[in-house]
């Protein structure tokens, strides 16, 4: 699925299940709440703190997309066409960081 079609997806569903979009400052605390839980699975999976029992089965792809699905009605709501940032993006990281990783000795193996 692109993501102009999941922008669409999301503002769908908002419109049939959704009532209403969250105000932008609302949504914007509800994203960082969930990149914190993204960052509670990854900090004790994959690193060094210990995973507690309740957290053991947490779904980390349903946590990822928690934080898609907002960013997705923050996009919506900003008027972001989020497909065309993204391949804008893509194009100046690919244009601008090929060189500069590849002779990143840190990346080496």
């Amino acid at each position: 699925m692109s993501i102009k079609n999941a922008q669409l997806e999301v503002d769908e569903w908002i419109k049939n299940h959704g009532v209403r979009y969250f105000n932008e400052l609302t949504n914007m605390a509800q994203l960082t709440e969930e990149v914190g839980e993204v960052a509670r699975i990854i900090a004790r999976r994959y690193g060094e703190q210990s995973e507690k029992e309740s957290d053991r089965n947490k779904d980390l792809g349903e946590e990822l997309a928690d934080v898609l699905f907002v960013l997705l009605c923050l996009a919506n709501q900003t008027g972001t066409d989020l497909q065309k940032a993204f391949d804008k993006k893509m194009a100046l990281k690919t244009e601008r960081d090929h060189n500069r990783h590849h002779n990143n000795e840190k990346l080496r193996p």
